[in-house]
This record gives C-alpha cells, sequence and structure tokens, in this order.
C-alpha cells in the first residue's frame, strides 16, 4: 500500500518522434504535459528506448504510455522491456492508459494480436462510436455515443487480449477503446493531440491535401476528455489509497 501523498504520473516515452515533427511541436512528453497542464512535481518521463529504467510500480500515481513511430510487431528489446513492465503494472493495479503504440503495446503484452491495419493508414479526424458497454464504463460513462477523434496509425490491434472489452470502433478500426479492468484501458487515438501536431504529423510524410484535410477542423473536445478524465481517475485513486495507509 503506497503511503506517500502525491506521488507522480510516469510519462512513458516510446521512441522520439522524426526531427521535422519534433522542432514544430516538441516530444511526446511535452504533448501530454501541455495536455494536462502538469506542473514538474506532478510527472516524470521515462525512456526505455533510451535505456533508462522503467519506474518502480510504488514510485509512481499511474502511467500514460505513449505513441511512437516504431512498430508494435518489430518487437524491440525496449519495447518487450516494456510490455513486461505493463505486465507487472496491470497486476499490481496500477492506472495506466495506452495511446497509439501505447494502446497496441498494452494489447500486445496482456495476449492480444496487433498487425498491419487491413484498412490501411487511419489518419486525420475520425469519427469515434461507442459500444453500447460504455454505458456502464465508470470513467466513460458519460460519454456521447459517438466523437471525433484525431488518429496517424499503420498498424492496430487486431484481436483484443483475453478478458478485455471493446468500448469504441470507427470505420477503419474496431479496437478504438479497450478496457483491461477497472484501472487500465487503451486508445488508438490521440486525446494529447491538437491540430497542429496532427498537422505536423501528417507534413512529416508528405501527406498530400494535409492543408485542406486540416482545413476548418474543430479540436475533438471529447477525445481530450479520456485523458483528464484518467487524470482525474489517479488523482482519487492516489487520494483513496493515502486513506487507507493512514
Amino acid at each position: 500500500m503506497r503511503t506517500t501523498s502525491n506521488a507522480p504520473l510516469a510519462i512513458i516515452q516510446l521512441q522520439t518522434p522524426p526531427d521535422a515533427v519534433r522542432e514544430r511541436v516538441g516530444e511526446q512528453h511535452h504533448w501530454f504535459i501541455r495536455a494536462l497542464n502538469l506542473q514538474p512535481q506532478e510527472y516524470v518521463v521515462c525512456r526505455p528506448d533510451l535505456g533508462q529504467p522503467l519506474p518502480a510500480i510504488d514510485s509512481v500515481s499511474g502511467a500514460v504510455l505513449s505513441g511512437s513511430w516504431a512498430m508494435v510487431t518489430d518487437l524491440a528489446d525496449w519495447s518487450e522491456r516494456t510490455a513486461a513492465w505493463i505486465r507487472e503494472a496491470m497486476a499490481a493495479a496500477l492506472p495506466l492508459l495506452g495511446v497509439c503504440y501505447g494502446h497496441q503495446l498494452m494489447a500486445h503484452a496482456l495476449g492480444g494480436v496487433v498487425a498491419d491495419n487491413p484498412h490501411g493508414w487511419e489518419r486525420g479526424l475520425q469519427q469515434l462510436t461507442m459500444s453500447a458497454a460504455i454505458k456502464q464504463d465508470a470513467l466513460l460513462g458519460q460519454f456521447p455515443q459517438q466523437f471525433p477523434a484525431w488518429l496517424s496509425h499503420r498498424q492496430s490491434v487486431i484481436t483484443p487480449p483475453p478478458g478485455s472489452e471493446v468500448l469504441a470502433t470507427s470505420a477503419l478500426d474496431a479496437c478504438q477503446i479497450l478496457r483491461y479492468g477497472p484501472h487500465a484501458l487503451s486508445v488508438q487515438f490521440h486525446p494529447e493531440f491538437t491540430g497542429d501536431i496532427m498537422t505536423a504529423c501528417l507534413q512529416n510524410v508528405k501527406q498530400e491535401g494535409v492543408s485542406s484535410l486540416m482545413a476548418r477542423q474543430v479540436e475533438p473536445e471529447w477525445a481530450r476528455r479520456v485523458l483528464t478524465t484518467f487524470w482525474q481517475h489517479v488523482g482519487q485513486r492516489e487520494q483513496g489509497v493515502i486513506r487507507q495507509s493512514r
């Protein structure tokens, strides 16, 4: 049982963006820090891809696993080491949120199948549809049946892990949100993205028609709420742990 208050959120950054993206909008951990308006004492950044150790489970209040330009199916050493840490964190009921690559890595770590998306590259602002089960979800039960989100991925969770539940889909991906248990979920989309980040990612691969694709797009409020709601859950759980430990 954790006995210290205000343990930080671990932002587990999985590789570095291409130079053109990084120079324009920063790195993945910057996006989460800005999206959550985190103060320096509220987070720690971990880079397993640079050989850094993953955080001790009892030293953090929760963890966000970022997107990446890597592929889960490459089975890189740093990625598989992070997958093992995910299993340890799940066993300890640490709050976890996987995003894009982090979503796929969580599913892979817990027994699911990740592969190239048979429908191709899903990108830009896309509509998500929630399943009927969302109404019973403790974190996302108040979400609308449909909402838009920023996406950019070429691989997907093809088969969810045993015991997980699909909470949302899109036209090109049948696993947009996965729930693994009371404290763990993952999303294929990017709740931390802004239009500027999406534009930088698309322009980096010389995607044609970026200006027209991004014109007059409204920032997706409900997608961002997945991230902020998770952070609220982490804080509420942390306070509950502190009360029980006294």
